[in-house]
């Protein structure tokens, strides 16, 4: 039986390379390149971060979610774990670093799925950074439903047809080529009938109709767009992966992105902690400081411990990842830190942003951009509600029902029980009164 909360030495200290290389360095573009992670490089901005990734290509640390064939470092679940916690300090890093949503999933379908061709078209130029590509899945009408979804590809001889809308297909804008998940087959389960198509962005017939951004951005400057796919027309080698096989390769991208969003996530609450302790020390009051007030001291007591459970729980499911190799057997705890992630963000940015006063709800302090952060990743992937769902199921399957009119804990029943499996002693304890 062993149990290590440690990191190996070495990895270690590839961690403190990369966590004063993303304070020092990658955080700084946040602030001078705000909305630009996902516009292809051109100009001074290549110049800054060419540069930037050359570090991180020679530190052994880009696209460490790969295996060496695709020339990542195949590291597993817990270490990209902690890897990933530094870089959710920064919306930059995960470009820096190789490894941004939703390009990660992406090239892991065309590496597992993709053919030869496929991989050669797509998958080098985004694993080398040079391109961005755009899950296209969610409809308008559909939400989390996937039975619910319209858009249809029907054969043409040699070709497929597209035709349908799609909604916030996440940085289509800038995207090279779109992976889009439409219905195939109309006449089995949405989950047996659809399939994926790789679809270049500058194909005919492909409308980006509005570019729909998050609250506090201008109308129709945003990054998830609302796609009109009007009679779009694919040769037969569009097709990605097994006609009728989209959900079982959908799977490929999930599991593992989400255990990486979560540790991201818990980088950037770690960042709102922060920030929350530095104004407590800094800030005085009525006389005394912030950090001696109780309400204060609770705030912090309540925002480390969230964060630390929280911590722990992730890092035990990569853990289990990385033991089992099968993300089916994790899936109830992959599904929960789903859950936990949104309220322990919300909460630890909200008590931050109460800390700083009315400089915390100004757009000079980041908390209500946190808040709203935490609102988008309790849809994203799936809303909670249907994750809760999920962990609810997975954890049923443990129990059986009581065949009996009273519980198998009522304890008039496990009384008797107990005295008739004790009668003897009972008895002689009686007899020697």
């Amino acid at each position: 039986m062993a149990w290590d909360f440690e990191t190996e030495p070495e990895y270690q200290k590839k961690l403190d390379w990369a966590d004063a290389f993303v304070r020092e360095e990658v955080e700084p573009l946040d602030l001078v390149w705000e909305h630009e992670q996902f516009v292809p490089l051109d100009g001074l901005r290549r110049k800054a971060i060419d540069p930037l990734k050359e570090k991180v290509r020679a530190e052994g640390l880009w696209a460490t979610h790969l295996g060496p064939e695709l020339g990542g470092q195949g590291y597993g679940q817990l270490k990209l774990a902690l890897l990933n916690e530094i870089l959710g300090r920064s919306s930059w890093a995960p470009i820096v670093f190789g490894c941004q949503a939703p390009d990660t999933g992406n090239a892991e379908i065309i590496a597992h799925f993709g053919t030869p061709e496929q991989k050669e078209r797509y998958l080098q130029p985004l694993l080398d950074g040079e391109v961005f590509s755009s899950y296209s899945m969610t409809e308008p009408q559909g939400g989390a439903d996937p039975a619910q979804f319209r858009c249809r590809a029907v054969k043409d001889g040699d070709h497929w047809v597209i035709n349908g809308w799609k909604f916030f297909s996440s940085n289509a804008r800038t995207a090279e080529f779109l992976i889009v998940m439409v219905v195939t087959d109309p006449d089995v389960p949405v989950y047996k009938g659809t399939s994926m198509f790789l679809v270049p962005t500058d194909t005919p017939g492909v409308n980006i109709v509005r570019n729909v951004g998050l609250y506090g951005e201008p109308l129709n400057e945003g990054t998830h767009a609302l796609i009109h796919y009007d009679n779009v027309r694919v040769p037969a080698d569009a097709l990605l992966g097994e006609e009728g096989q989209a959900f079982a390769a959908a799977q490929v991208r999930l599991g593992g992105g989400r255990i990486h969003h979560a540790m991201r996530t818990i980088g950037l609450a770690q960042k709102a902690l922060d920030m929350m302790c530095e104004r407590a020390l800094s800030r005085e009051t009525a006389g005394s400081r912030l950090s001696d007030k109780q309400a204060v001291q609770g705030y912090i007591a309540d925002s480390y411990a969230q964060l630390a459970q929280f911590r722990l729980f992730v890092l035990n499911t990569a853990w289990k990842i990385d033991k089992y190799n099968d993300y089916k057997k994790v899936r109830k705890d992959i599904a929960t830190a789903k859950i936990i992630m949104p309220t322990v963000l919300h909460d630890i940015a909200w008590r931050a942003m109460q800390v700083h006063g009315a400089l915390g709800v100004t757009n000079e302090m980041p908390f209500f951009k946190m808040i709203h952060g935490a609102a988008v990743m309790g849809l994203a992937d799936g809303p909670t509600e249907v994750h809760k769902t999920t962990v609810a199921k997975q954890v049923l399957r443990d129990y059986s029902p009581v065949d009996d009119t009273w519980p198998s804990e009522w304890i008039p029943k496990k009384q008797e029980e107990a005295r008739k499996k004790y009668a003897d002693y009972i008895e002689l304890e009686v007899g020697n009164l």
